[in-house]
């Protein structure tokens, strides 16, 4: 049989079909760094079976390790498969694919939530939209970039613009929200805005989740700066 050139779809989809190595990683989309004994809990298998399962993520650059003492943190290993676990995250959604329990907290990830390291749900939609229609992006020959008026008004809100055109990653990109389903913002971009909105108290992270929670003036704020 004539062996097939390109990249190994096949082999990377296998590794993300098991269940216990998809609910890791979903776990991990949250951006935080977590230990095997965290992720062992989060996918309902031991710790030396998750460990097994990590070594496989590892090695196929899909998570990433660092070590701190005796200890070994796993975080996604880009902004690449972060994007690529959204998209099947959104796929699974629309094709029914949910999980039997629910959970109280779906609402509010529905609202805003943490996608990697920048903001998701219907405020993360609502900021991209108001990017797109004030102009603030722009299509150039690398995909989206902020425009001159875009620029203006991220160093009026606090954020350093030319860090993040000094970043390896886009400046701006559009990540499809699953629930949603429609894009939010993301990118340096992105990731810069969501730190601005901890940084001035408008919103803070739930501990042990993905839920980005608003506070009642920094919700006003943001529907100010990105409503209407």
């Amino acid at each position: 049989m004539r062996m097939k050139d390109g990249p190994n779809v096949a082999g990377i989809a296998a590794l993300i079909g098991d269940r216990a190595r998809s609910e890791i990683l979903t776990a991990l989309l949250g951006g935080q760094a977590l230990t095997a004994t965290e992720l062992a809990e989060v996918a309902d298998v031991t710790k030396q079976t998750a460990s097994a399962h990590l070594a496989r993520l590892v090695d196929a650059k899909l998570v990433a390790v660092e070590k701190q003492g005796r200890h070994r943190y796993f975080r996604l290993a880009d902004d690449d498969v972060a994007q690529l676990m959204e998209s099947l995250l959104g796929v699974a959604y629309r094709a029914g694919a949910l999980r039997l329990r629910s959970s109280p907290r779906e609402p509010a990830l529905r609202k805003a939530r943490v996608c990697y390291d920048h903001l998701a749900g219907d405020l993360g939609v609502l900021a991209f939209d108001a990017f797109s229609k004030r102009r603030w992006i722009a299509h150039d020959e690398s995909g989206l970039t902020l425009s001159k008026a875009g620029a203006e008004f991220c160093r009026e809100l606090g954020i350093d613009v030319d860090a993040a055109r000094r970043g390896r990653r886009p400046v701006c990109r559009a990540c499809l929200d699953w629930s949603a389903r429609r894009h939010h913002l993301a990118g340096q971009v992105g990731a810069l805005l969501l730190e601005r909105c901890y940084a001035l108290g408008w919103a803070k992270r739930r501990r042990g989740t993905r839920v980005v929670d608003f506070t009642p003036r920094g919700e006003r704020e943001f529907l100010r700066l990105f409503g209407g």
